[in-house]
Order: structure tokens, then C-alpha cells, then sequence
């Protein structure tokens, strides 16, 4: 028997012209039209696919947060500090905040004191103990190992894709995420903006469902004197819909539903590069939205797509009735390997 071998330089050529597996431009063909859906190749349920990230490239696992590297964004925030005023705009953490699904938040001290040591001043010492979803409760950030898309079988992890194309089977771990953890990502320093549609509709809360229109933010920004503002990369942009009435007071109403942003407010925010999404809301976005075929959409277009973190249950009728409309933006997601998520303090100063 013969064999023949091809010219190492040969081979090299074929494989570079054969190219990656064509890809099934018609698997999700059902999906053309839908608001979320981007390109012309459904290949996935978000369209054509989202890796590498056209930005930050192939192996970024900071997304939106790399903006905050960059002096120039980082000057245009810390420029709208004029007054020298601070403002807390995260809830306080408790065992009383609404908690989506069976999410859990039970803080113990052991003990009560915790311990002593041995001197004639006698001191005594408290510790705490915290049992929760660290990243996903209360005051909450989405970092870019929260929110994933299922594109093949049910239940196969090689076709779960997060930000950046990342699969489930690359980095799901029990002791935590492998990538795309919170300690990857910088710390935040942005220009911030607050967008108060509640009072723009002059109403106290928005309802539940009722979706934000990007009608609705230039109505907001005009009567906030903003008619000429313009998203800039690395912006944190914050929606006020008066949700945070119900935050304790009627916990079952704030998460059964919520308004928010949809696709077309999502598609502004993404191409202005914003780095930033927030609300006085526990998704951000309208739930449930006016498609009933949109779960998570609007975070499955910013954040899995587009790898902008966002930030949940803000606090921001204090901002609203003071009449602060724009300041510098500060949060530090927790830096907890492997964590989807983080808690925190957010600061405004203006």
C-alpha cells in the first residue's frame, strides 16, 4: 500500500481556506424579526453571533468595565463633581428586602459577643456570619457570568454561551466560575446620568409591564434641561420609574413584576457604549415585557451580547427630588473569584 503525505505548508493552507464549520444561518430562522435579534445569520437565539467581542477582543472578560482604564472617561466623571456633595444610592441589606425566587439573606453573630482576649481592658469582639446569594441579592450587579444563552440541546453546556462566546463546559465550576468572575472586572468611575421617567409621566411609580420608550427618555431629559445630552463610552445610566416605593413595604408587588427598558432603549444604550445600566428596579428591564416571547432579553442583549454590566435595586428618589440629573458614578464589584455577582455601596458625588 502506498501512502502520500502532503507539504506541511499545504496542509497549512487547506485548513486556513476550509475555515470554521459553516455555520446554521437558518437554526433560529423562527426568531427573524424579533426585537433582540441581530444580523442576518441566526445561528443563535440572539442572531448572528456575539464573540469575539468587537471592542475588547477574543479573551476580554471585563466588557463594559474597561472602559474605566481610559483617563479621558475617567476625567469626564470625576469633572461633574462641582458642589462636593455624596449620596448613598444602594438599599440597605436585611432579611426584610424582597429576594427573587428562593435567593436567601441571614445574618448571625456568633455568639453575641464573638470572643474575648485576655488584658485588664477587657475587650470583646463581634464577627459576623452571612449566609446568601453574595452577588445577587439586594442592591445587586450583574457581572458577565450571570446571564448566558442556551443555543443547542437542552442541558449541553458546550452550547450555553455567555459574554464573549465563553461556554458553560469552559467555565461553570461549584467553588465557583473558572471566567468571567467578578475579580475580573475594574473598578467603576463614570459620568453618570439619572433618567427620571416617573416624574416625566407625572406619576408617583410606573407600573408593572409598562416598558420605557426611548420617547419617553428624551421627554425626561427635556424637562430635566438635558434636550442636548448625548451618551458618551463608559456613561452609567440609571432609570428612576418610582419602583422603589414598594422596596419592603410590599415586597410580593416588587417582584411580581416591574417596569423597565425594552430592546429599543437597550439598542440606544449599546450604541452609545454606555458602560453602565440601572434602575430603581430589580431586572432594569420591563417584566414582563410586551413580547411574550422575550425572557431577559433586554439582559441577554446588553450583557451577554454587548458585555455591559448592570446594577439592580437602586435607591434614587433622594437624586430625583434634589434635582441631580448628572455626577460622577463610583462602585468596585466585590472581587470574588468566581462570584456572578456582587453587593456593594454605589456612590454618587456631585
Amino acid at each position: 500500500m502506498r501512502i502520500s503525505f502532503l507539504p506541511f505548508s499545504s496542509c497549512v493552507l487547506a485548513l486556513f481556506l476550509a475555515g470554521p464549520a459553516a455555520a446554521d444561518c437558518d437554526a433560529f430562522r423562527a426568531l427573524e424579526g424579533k426585537a433582540w435579534v441581530d444580523g442576518e445569520c441566526l445561528e443563535t437565539p440572539l442572531g448572528v453571533r456575539w464573540w469575539p467581542n468587537a471592542l475588547w477582543g477574543p479573551d476580554d472578560q471585563a466588557g463594559s468595565t474597561n472602559w474605566y482604564r481610559q483617563p479621558e472617561v475617567v476625567k469626564r466623571a470625576l469633572a461633574q463633581i462641582q458642589q462636593g456633595k455624596a449620596e448613598k444610592i444602594g438599599q440597605e441589606y436585611s432579611s426584610q428586602m424582597p429576594l427573587f425566587g428562593d435567593r436567601s439573606f441571614a445574618l448571625r453573630i456568633p455568639g453575641a459577643p464573638t470572643g474575648t482576649v485576655p488584658g485588664a481592658n477587657q475587650p470583646v469582639w463581634n464577627d459576623e456570619f452571612l449566609a446568601t446569594e453574595v452577588g445577587q441579592v439586594g442592591t445587586q450587579f450583574d457581572g458577565l457570568g450571570h446571564i448566558g444563552v442556551q443555543i443547542g440541546e437542552a442541558g449541553d453546556l458546550a452550547q450555553i454561551r455567555f459574554y464573549n462566546g465563553r461556554t458553560a463546559a469552559e467555565i461553570n465550576h461549584a467553588y465557583g466560575l473558572l471566567a468571567l468572575g467578578t475579580e475580573q472586572l475594574h473598578p467603576i468611575v463614570a459620568r453618570g446620568v439619572l433618567i427620571d421617567v416617573a416624574t416625566a409621566r407625572g406619576v408617583e411609580s410606573l407600573e408593572a409591564g409598562a416598558e420605557i420608550t426611548l420617547a419617553d427618555v428624551r421627554k425626561a431629559l427635556e424637562r430635566q434641561g438635558m434636550s442636548d445630552f448625548t451618551l458618551q463610552p463608559g456613561d452609567a445610566v440609571l432609570f428612576r420609574t418610582g419602583w422603589e416605593k414598594h422596596w419592603i413595604t410590599d415586597n410580593e408587588k416588587y417582584n411580581a413584576g416591574t417596569p423597565g427598558i425594552g430592546i429599543e432603549v437597550a439598542r440606544w444604550l449599546a450604541e452609545g457604549k454606555v458602560g453602565v445600566t440601572g434602575a430603581d428596579t430589580w431586572p432594569v428591564e420591563v417584566v414582563p415585557n410586551p413580547d411574550p416571547d422575550c425572557a431577559f432579553c433586554v439582559h441577554t442583549y446588553l450583557q451577554t451580547r454587548h458585555g455591559i454590566v448592570n446594577q439592580e435595586n437602586l435607591k434614587l428618589s433622594a437624586l430625583a427630588s434634589a434635582g441631580v440629573y448628572q455626577f460622577a458614578y463610583f462602585f468596585t464589584p466585590v472581587p470574588i473569584r468566581g462570584a456572578t455577582g456582587s453587593i456593594g455601596s454605589p456612590t454618587v458625588m456631585w
